[in-house]
């Protein structure tokens, strides 16, 4: 009697994983999470505020994950190239950020790279408009989608866990640019620039 049960628990157990596998192989091999919010500030320090990793730090919505997290800012710290390196415990893991894209008011792309606890590879984009209200933001973050990953998916919603730092991360953005002082006239500031 004894036995039988195991052998249907085993039996239960193999087409539950299975079933797990079967609907991770259903899964897109790509993702893409996006938010977006009207924020009460000028597009020049909305995008300030992007295109400075300095100022990252001011409104990110992870920088509380790890209070003794190890940051690295490049020198300088804005435009194509510059980059933001972090190394924490726990949740905040290991990574780099480096802007690839810089659009002055407009767009900010980046690329991020996760180290630890698993390598990853994803590309962001911060797309700035002028608003009647203030300024549009769109945050898109778009990557490869492994099976590792896609199965990890069948138990969690990434839109939605991920989804919920991006709109944090947008309101924060919101409060920070609404309290920055008017931005230096057009020509101090740098032109275009485009990179990869």
């Amino acid at each position: 009697m004894v036995k039988r049960i195991l052998l249907a628990l085993v039996g239960l157990a193999l087409v539950a994983v299975v079933a797990i596998l079967g609907i991770a192989a259903s899964r897109p091999n790509t993702y893409r999470v996006e938010r977006s919010a009207t924020l009460a500030a000028p597009p020049a320090a909305v995008f300030a505020l992007v295109n400075d990793f300095h100022r990252f730090p001011d409104w990110s919505p992870w920088e509380k994950l790890d209070p003794n997290m190890a940051r690295t800012i490049s020198d300088p710290g804005t435009g194509v190239g510059a980059t933001y390196q972090w190394k924490g415990s726990g949740e905040a893991g290991e990574g780099r950020m480096t802007i690839t894209e810089s659009v002055p008011d407009s767009k900010v792309g980046m690329k991020l790279e996760f180290l630890a606890p698993w390598k990853s590879t994803c590309g962001v984009e911060f797309n700035v408009q002028p608003a009647a209200e203030g300024t549009h933001v769109q945050w898109v973050m778009n990557g490869d989608n492994p099976f590792v990953m896609r199965v990890m998916t069948v138990f969690m919603d990434m839109d939605a866990a991920i989804g919920k730092d991006f709109e944090e991360g947008l309101a924060n953005l919101g409060r920070v640019a609404a309290t920055m002082p008017p931005m230096p006239p057009d020509s101090t500031r740098t032109e275009a620039q485009t990179g990869s």
